[in-house]
């Protein structure tokens, strides 16, 4: 009798179901495109803006919209011409703001220069250079739970803080547009840390007192153009005179045409955002600003005293929009300024700042969109209708400050940690 061993055979191994219930990159990816975030709500709302401007152009528009009056008898005529007028209308806004499509054309047949290729994104960056500082300037505020509505005023006080130094002193270069710079900074920091300082002491709301600081700096610059010491002597009209050629911010791009007017001043932009990104996230004073932002009564536990944090608070901000004034009077306007020369930077560099989400980089971004809208709309015209780039930014605004109404809209799912949006306290 042979012993005999007896074999079981091992059981087929079965596939994991670890690696099939394991999400992949596409449907994770997927996820995210269908997740009203922060990210993709922005994104939704630049298209959507986009899509209701498209349609209001065509109900602007009387020969677009006579086609529609007869759309079932003849539909192309109505389909094919709102998609000419959209079409036209926004690359004309492209052309106006990035690059000329004729100007490449030429270019490439060597008819034009380097320069005329840039003109467009000159513009565009000129334009977005102020609305970098004054969306930086409402960011930092929103970050300790505050609304500075006045970046309007402040940056005309950094006008008039620059203006002054520029002119009145006589100073090499080296020493000359850094003072006149810090001038700016300072007097719009001063004027900013007044609505800070009455609701540290007071309680006013900032908004309130803001609001009514816009309209005191504003009639302060038409007074103090008239005096005898910032009026020009060379103009019966309203106009300051010029600063000196030491404090005017030197153009980026003037040796390759004379045109081109985007100046250093863009520099110092991205250096604010630089900086205001390092004190939110790396300093002690960022730290506090967003605890008192997040819970205003936990920090007074901690030890932390509001008051003086919004007041500093409202002086940085107050002197980054500061910055702005200084940008526009030594570098744009260095050879006169106007009651006209702040235009609304101050104010929409909140619609900047909603749209960056308050952050520093989103902020950038955001200006640089703005700034390619408002060059694209004037450079468009009389084809474009100036008043599509105002549209456009409300339109954004409204779907960045109602994420809610973007998430009905598309059906979008909520995220884990629930729709954000930017506050601030004391409504």
């Amino acid at each position: 009798m042979s012993d005999s061993t007896a074999t079981t055979e091992a059981p087929a191994e079965q596939p994991s179901t670890d690696q099939e219930s394991k999400p992949n990159f596409a449907r994770l990816f997927g996820r995210y495109l269908t997740e009203a975030n922060s990210v993709m709500v922005t994104i939704y709302s630049l298209l959507l803006a986009f899509l209701i401007g498209g349609v209001l152009l065509i109900v602007s528009d009387e020969y677009v919209r006579s086609t529609w009056s007869y759309f079932f008898s003849r539909p192309q005529d109505a389909l094919l011409g709102s998609w000419y007028l959209i079409r036209d209308s926004y690359l004309s806004l492209f052309e106006g703001a990035i690059l000329n499509l004729n100007t490449l054309d030429r270019f490439a047949a060597g008819d034009a220069g380097v320069g005329d290729l840039l003109r467009p994104l000159s513009e565009t960056l000129t334009y977005a250079t102020p609305l970098i500082f004054t969306g930086l300037a409402v960011g930092i505020a929103f970050k300790a739970g505050l609304f500075n509505i006045g970046a309007q005023g402040q940056m005309i006080f950094g006008i008039l803080g620059a203006l002054i130094v520029g002119f009145a002193l006589d100073l090499p270069i080296w020493i000359h547009l850094p003072l006149a710079v810090l001038a700016g900074a300072a007097a719009g920091g001063l004027f900013g840390a007044v609505p800070g300082l009455l609701k540290a002491t007071t309680g006013a709301h900032e908004v309130i007192s803001s609001i009514m600081l816009n309209n005191i700096a504003a009639l302060f610059l038409v007074w103090a153009i008239g005096t005898d010491f910032l009026h020009s002597e060379l103009s019966t009209q309203l106009v300051t005179k010029g600063v000196d050629e030491s404090a005017t911010l030197p153009t980026l791009l003037s040796s390759l045409n004379e045109t081109l007017r985007v100046n250093a001043g863009l520099l110092i932009g991205i250096a604010a955002a630089v900086f205001t990104w390092w004190l939110l996230s790396k300093s002690t004073f960022g730290f506090r600003i967003r605890s008192v932002g997040f819970n205003e009564n936990a920090s007074q536990t901690a030890g932390m005293h509001i008051g003086r944090t919004y007041t500093t608070t409202m002086a940085v901000s107050g002197a980054i929009a500061g910055l702005a004034g200084a940008a526009l009077s030594l570098g744009v306007f260095s050879t006169g300024v106007t009651t006209s020369t702040p235009l609304q930077y101050g104010f929409d560099g909140i619609t900047v700042a909603l749209l960056g989400r308050a952050n520093p980089g989103g902020i950038v971004a955001a200006a640089l969109l703005f700034g390619a809208l408002k060059a694209g709309a004037l450079s468009a015209q009389p084809d474009v209708p100036v008043d599509i780039s105002t549209l456009l930014q409300a339109i954004i605004v409204l779907f960045i400050a109602a994420p809610a109404l973007v998430k009905a809209i598309l059906h979008l799912r909520t995220p884990r940690g629930g729709l954000v949006t930017l506050e601030a306290k004391g409504w």
